[in-house]
C-alpha cells in the first residue's frame, strides 16, 4: 500500500507540474539563427568586365549595381554609362574649382579653362550616350550603338586633350597631379563603358 501510495503522489505531482513546464520550454529553447542575406550574383559583372582594359576598376564601379544589372548586356551597358557620367561630372566640378585656385600662372590659367570646356564637352557627349542607350531598339538599333560609340569616343579624346595641356616642367606639379588623377579615373570608366557597349551590341540585345 505504501508503494502505492507514493505512485500516486508522483503521478500527482507530474501532472501539477506539466503546465509550468511546457511554459517554460519555450523560453529556455535555443533560437533559430535569423537566416543570412545573400549578395547578388556578380559572376556575369566580373565576366564581362574581363573585355574591358581596366576590369578591377569595371568590377569595383559596378558589381554594387548587380541587382538592377543580373545578366543583362543592355543594363550593364546602361549602367556602366551612367557611372562614367557621374564621375565625368564630378571632375568637372572638381576641375572647375581648382582653375579658380590663386596663384596660378598665366598658362596654368589657360591650361585649366581649356581642361574646363573639354571636361564640359565630355559631360554633354557621355549625356547623350546615356539617354540614347535609353531610346535604342528595333531597326534603328545599329545607328543608336553607332552614335554612342562616336559620343563616348569624343568624351575620351577631350579628357585626353585636357590632361595634354599640363604637360611640361614648367606647369604646377600639384596642379598637374590632381588635373591626371581626376581625368585619369573618368577616361579610364569612358573606356570601359565603350566595351561594354561594344559587348551588348555583339549581344545584340534591344
Amino acid at each position: 500500500m505504501e508503494a502505492s501510495s507514493l505512485c500516486h503522489a508522483l503521478i500527482t505531482t507530474l501532472v501539477f507540474l506539466l503546465p509550468f513546464t511546457s511554459n517554460i520550454a519555450p523560453c529556455t529553447a535555443t533560437p533559430r539563427p535569423k537566416p543570412i542575406p545573400t549578395e547578388p550574383n556578380t559572376d556575369y559583372i566580373k565576366k564581362s568586365c574581363g573585355a574591358t582594359l581596366y576590369p578591377d576598376l569595371c568590377y569595383s564601379s559596378l558589381s554594387i549595381y548587380a541587382a538592377k544589372i543580373q545578366t543583362s548586356p543592355k543594363r550593364l551597358a546602361s549602367v556602366a554609362l551612367s557611372v562614367a557620367l557621374s564621375a565625368t561630372r564630378s571632375a568637372s566640378a572638381a576641375v572647375g574649382k581648382l582653375s579658380k585656385r590663386p596663384g596660378l600662372t598665366p598658362r596654368e590659367v589657360a591650361a585649366m579653362a581649356d581642361c574646363v570646356e573639354e571636361v564640359g564637352d565630355s559631360v554633354d557627349e557621355l549625356q547623350r550616350s546615356v539617354e540614347e542607350m535609353a531610346h535604342i531598339s528595333g531597326p534603328t538599333f545599329e545607328l543608336y550603338v553607332s552614335d554612342i560609340r562616336t559620343w563616348v569616343s569624343a568624351a575620351m579624346t577631350d579628357e585626353d586633350t585636357c590632361m595634354e595641356g599640363f604637360g611640361g616642367k614648367a606647369m604646377n606639379g600639384q596642379v598637374k597631379s590632381m588635373v591626371r588623377r581626376e581625368m585619369v579615373k573618368v577616361a579610364h570608366l569612358a573606356s570601359n563603358a565603350l566595351a561594354l557597349v561594344n559587348g551588348y551590341a555583339a549581344a545584340h540585345e534591344p
